[in-house]
């Protein structure tokens, strides 16, 4: 299986079977420094926004490496952006929700300090909220590499209850997971979200990003959900369901979830 890097900076017009690409600075770095990338080895360069490619490597040197394509493509976005909205939670549980999450296809995430979030992003500054999502993005970074992936989730800025509420009530598909939840998430998304979203077009760029679009997985801390905040997203049209049996930590329910959505949606 050949190694992918990301090269931001290249144009998805770049991205032709017969094409040279070159890889500089830290990504290059590290392959050839960490990794130990050698001429003539087979690996994939990706702009992170879609575009790949795979060839052997044709030069290379401390700081840059140079890549000749003999296949490339582009894909195309989902019709529908699947979001993590993740509360924050202490150690590294939600930078492992992140992580999973990104493996598992999610296309956005969300921080969302909840009311019972131990951890907190809230300082005076706004410096922990600007380490958390740097340390946010770079995991999804990472993670997209090591499973291959053309598009890098976004890690947009923290959200509130309000926000969410906000997108529910505007018709965006709002899903919080709960143990006591109404019904079974692979029920409702058999039955329920599949039939919506049966035939529908593929966006352009800017409708895609249209919240509205979105199909929202809330997940709440280690404490779980406060019952105003599940009384908010029920009122604003919300849908709070249940994965199983099993209680998850709020690590791993979310990319849980997800396999759910992506099988339901036809991802998987």
């Amino acid at each position: 299986m050949a190694n992918l890097y990301f090269a931001e900076e290249l144009d998805e017009g770049e991205f032709i079977a017969g094409a040279t690409l070159e890889v500089v600075g830290d990504e290059a770095r590290h392959a050839v420094k960490v990794s130990r990338l050698r001429l003539g080895e087979r690996i994939s360069v990706g702009n992170g926004s879609g575009a790949i490619g795979s060839g052997e490597v044709v030069s290379l040197d401390r700081d840059r490496f140079s890549v000749r394509l003999d296949e490339a493509r582009v894909e195309p976005l989902p019709a529908r952006p699947i979001v993590l909205v993740q509360a924050l939670a202490k150690g590294d549980r939600d930078e492992r929700a992140v992580e999973q999450a990104t493996e598992f296809g999610v296309d956005l995430v969300m921080p969302w300090q909840a009311a019972r979030s131990v951890s907190r992003w809230d300082g005076e500054d706004g410096e922990k909220s600007r380490k958390g999502l740097a340390k946010w993005r770079r995991i999804a970074r990472e993670a997209s590499k090591q499973s291959l992936r053309p598009r890098i989730p976004m890690v947009a800025g923290p959200v509130t209850i309000q926000d969410i509420c906000a997108w529910a009530g505007a018709g965006a598909v709002v899903i919080a997971l709960h143990p006591e939840g109404d019904h079974a998430l692979s029920a409702f998304a058999r039955e329920e979200l599949a039939a919506r979203f049966a035939v529908d077009p593929a966006p352009d760029d800017s409708a895609w990003g249209d919240p509205v679009r979105g199909v929202f997985v809330v997940v709440g801390p280690e404490g779980g959900f406060a019952e105003e905040e599940l009384e908010a997203l029920r009122a604003a049209g919300g849908h709070v369901l249940v994965l199983g049996d099993t209680v998850l930590r709020t690590s791993s329910a979310g990319p849980a979830a997800l396999a759910v959505l992506a099988t339901a949606l036809g991802r998987w």
